[in-house]
């Protein structure tokens, strides 16, 4: 995943931000360039192995605006050489399938997280999305918000949408519209991806119960993704510090990543 194929399991990527929060939801959330810069950089010296980037236009909305995503991927470079970026093709509501194609013929990127559901809107599209990230080599990592996201990869691989090797998933416990936290008996309910799942199992958690979430995931041998994105708060219900407080205390959680060295 992103360079981290021969990783240790967990590795550990940040949301910093994601398409809908605001500076009113946490005054720390990362929005503009410098912001993600400086967020990128400790969340790195905290324990992460790779960013899963938002971006927003000058209004602060989210955007799939291909030159800032040039121009902020560059600058990630320039300040942590060689760190694994996954940018986003979420539509937010906003845009459509064509739109996120489009992105991705611009861009090129590296990596990229694709939700099953909303490629689905287009199932004609469906296969240039994937088929485009085959030839661009852009590594893909597949949303999934319940089975049915579950069984339409599955229907996708079978059928070659999905190109072969496009296999990572990434499982969304809760949601953030309408808000429902994620539980660990969530993680029952995809047990059978766990089992069937030919790539690398990430998840991230709604809700102030992420950090017992993502530990039990961890048990069950998947990645892991924090960040303002899913939770602003502190297991203590209060605001949390900062992206980089709340990767340093997942990697204190969990006994794994301290022995294998990864902290802050």
């Amino acid at each position: 995943m992103l360079g981290l194929d021969n990783s240790p399991k967990p590795s550990i990527m940040v949301a910093a931000n994601g398409a809908r929060r605001s500076k009113e939801h946490h005054p720390r959330l990362p929005i503009s360039l410098d912001e993600i810069l400086l967020e990128t950089q400790a969340c790195a010296a905290a324990g992460a192995q790779a960013l899963h980037l938002h971006i927003r236009d000058e209004a602060g909305q989210h955007t799939l605006d291909a030159g800032r995503y040039r121009e902020t991927l560059r600058e990630i470079e320039r300040v942590l050489p060689g760190f694994p970026v996954q940018v986003t093709t979420e539509s937010a509501g906003i845009f459509e399938v064509q739109a996120q194609l489009e992105c991705l013929r611009a861009l090129e990127p590296k990596a990229a997280s694709i939700s099953v559901r909303e490629i689905a809107r287009d199932v004609t599209l469906a296969r240039m999305v994937y088929g485009q990230c085959a030839d661009a080599g852009t590594h893909v990592q597949h949303i999934l918000y319940n089975m049915d996201d579950w069984h339409q990869f599955r229907a996708w691989q079978n059928d070659g949408t999905i190109n072969a090797g496009q296999d990572d998933v990434i499982l969304v416990l809760g949601k953030y519209a309408p808000p429902r936290n994620a539980m660990q008996s969530d993680l029952a309910d995809f047990f059978s991806v766990f089992n069937q799942a030919c790539g690398r199992v990430m998840v991230c958690a709604f809700g102030r119960v992420e950090h017992q979430v993502l530990c039990a995931a961890a048990a069950m041998g998947a990645d892991l993704r924090i960040g303002f994105e899913n939770n602003i708060y502190g297991e203590d219900g209060r605001l949390a510090v900062s992206n980089a407080d709340q990767i340093a205390r997942l990697v204190a959680a969990i006994p794994s990543l301290n022995a294998k060295g990864i902290s802050s």
